[in-house]
């Protein structure tokens, strides 16, 4: 008589954010029945799209750096990313305005590169050879430390981890090692901003995230076309094909316990029993609202409480009548004084009258997202998470105002008598909107208290059958971060529930070298770099 057939293991996933697919495409191929429920009506989180009027906005990222870690997630589930979703590589990658004067054009021509530097400071440029050769050596050996899970301190004597701390140089900042680089404070800032990527001043950041302007210059700052939200889309596309079940406009209202151990979540729907449970929604809020207080001991509230969070972002997304073709696809515009701003920002926790922008005028490369003659502009100000200082209620019309008379300055003019449609986003909607704990859109702060064993962990210590993924757990906020977050969640997961994880550690489809950006636009989408 034939055995009776084992029922597949299931797993529930709340939140469909970029974790939360990753997640789900590497479950579902493993052979789980997945089911993901996502309080919006779209997929994508934050990496989600805004669509007004036929303007088409990215709600959060608009920078796709690193694919290769996706392009491997995609390959494992038989999948190819750039048949899924077409790419653009960008040159100039951005264009950085400095309001002490100057500018840089970004390129990932290193040739270009040290011209664009000499113009500001030529005693700098040879320099830049230095520090890409250096931060190669860095990304090779720190990359498997990234893609391992922390369990806890004994995981700090990992050889690898130990043979790091003469390159990590732990009591330095980002700025303090481009200080050992360049002379010039705007090109420090030039190679330190990314840090913002993290939600923190790169005077604060550790020096290890000096990686991530190497990687914009290495590995390229691609235009997904349709926007960063494309990606997320496709990923819903694929793990809907896989089996997955996506129950979007269907917010969690709790999770379900028996004793310590997650067993499913409950919306208005219905119960979704379950074997494992894995929280994508943002972390904090997660845990204060979907689990007792009584459950976790290192989370409680009051811990929780005292973590430090990350800045937050005053959104203005506008389109516009008209094209703005001289206006660069990325622009950042730094504040006269830097430091100021950062300050106001992370410790003094107000507003600046003079603060750094950044703005997206992707039309230039994608027209597609606005209607024909228009521009869709996305305008993003780094402020202070929630904060008793600040209140929105009164400072939204305030700011939005300086916000717009800001953009003359990157070559936007006439911007108030050429909106067609236009929406603003403070922390309050970050918060309230979105669910994010402060607004803090950039999750727990990544500083050497909070990284590592130090955030909650993948396989999440408080409580059984329990699994984090997003910008709150290791290793930390970014898309290709959270990527590769996503991936060792999964793969710890899918370990406890006793099935392979070989299809995610085979060989991927070899790594294709793009050797000069004109290159770029041959491929349908994300290239696999090698590291």
């Amino acid at each position: 008589m034939a055995a009776a057939r084992r029922s597949p293991k299931s797993v529930v996933i709340i939140g469909a954010g970029p974790g939360g697919l990753a997640s789900a495409m590497v479950l579902a191929k493993a052979g789980v029945d997945v089911t993901v429920l996502e309080r919006l009506p779209r997929v994508g989180g934050r990496t989600g799209a805004l669509e007004r009027d036929g303007f088409r906005f990215d709600i959060g990222p608009t920078f796709f750096l690193y694919p290769r870690v996706l392009e491997e997630i995609f390959a494992a589930c038989g999948r190819d990313l750039r048949r899924e979703v077409e790419m653009k590589r960008l040159d100039p990658q951005y264009r950085l305005i400095f309001g002490a004067g100057g500018e840089i054009k970004a390129t990932p021509d290193a040739r270009r590169m040290e011209q664009e530097i000499a113009k500001l400071s030529p005693v700098d440029a040879p320099s830049f050879a230095r520090f890409m050769a250096d931060n190669r050596e860095k990304l090779s050996r720190f990359r498997e430390v990234l893609e391992m899970p922390f369990h806890g301190w004994k995981d700090l004597l990992n050889p690898s981890l130990i043979s790091m701390l003469p390159i990590l140089k732990p009591h330095r900042s980002v700025m303090d090692e481009l200080a050992s680089y360049f002379k010039d404070p705007r090109i420090r800032l030039a190679f330190t901003f990314q840090a913002k990527y993290l939600g923190m001043s790169p005077f604060q950041c550790p020096s290890l995230f000096s990686i991530l302007s190497f990687l914009e210059y290495e590995h390229g700052v691609w235009h997904p076309m349709g926007g960063c939200a494309a990606v997320s889309e496709a990923m819903g596309r694929v793990a809907r094909e896989q089996g997955v079940k996506i129950r979007l406009s269907e917010p969690v209202e709790e999770i379900l316990f028996e004793g310590r151990r997650a067993v499913g979540a409950r919306t208005k729907a219905g119960v979704y029993k379950a074997d494992a449970v894995v929280v994508n929604a943002d972390f904090a809020r997660a845990m204060t609202k979907l689990v007792p207080d009584r459950l976790r001991k290192r989370w409680s509230d009051r811990r929780i409480a005292k973590k430090k969070f990350s800045c937050s972002t005053f959104m203005i997304y506008l389109g516009l009548e008209g094209r703005d073709d001289d206006v660069a696809h990325h622009t950042i515009y730094f504040a006269k004084d830097y430091e100021a701003n950062l300050d106001d920002i992370i410790n003094k926790h107000r507003l600046s009258d003079d603060p750094s922008f950044y703005v997206q005028n992707a039309c230039v490369t994608d027209p597609q997202l606005a209607p024909k003659g228009k521009t869709a502009l996305y305008v993003l100000l780094p402020v202070t998470h929630r904060h008793a200082n600040v209140d929105w209620a009164k400072e939204r019309a305030r700011y939005r105002d300086l916000a717009i008379g800001r953009l003359e300055k990157v070559g936007v003019k006439d911007v108030r008598n050429r909106i067609l449609h236009e929406e603003v986003v403070t922390p309050d909607d970050w918060d309230t909107s979105f669910e994010i704990h402060k607004g803090a859109t950039f999750n727990l702060a990544h500083n050497f208290g909070q990284m590592l064993h130090l955030r909650p962990r993948n396989r999440f210590e408080d409580l059984d059958g329990m699994y984090i993924v997003g910008g709150g757990t290791h290793p930390g906020s970014g898309l290709p971060v959270i990527y590769e977050g996503a991936r060792i969640s999964s793969r710890l997961l899918l370990q406890d529930f006793g099935l392979s994880t070989e299809f995610l550690d085979a060989p991927q489809r070899g790594p294709q070298k793009v050797s000069a950006p004109q290159a770029a636009p041959a491929f349908q989408g994300a290239v696999s770099l090698d590291a």
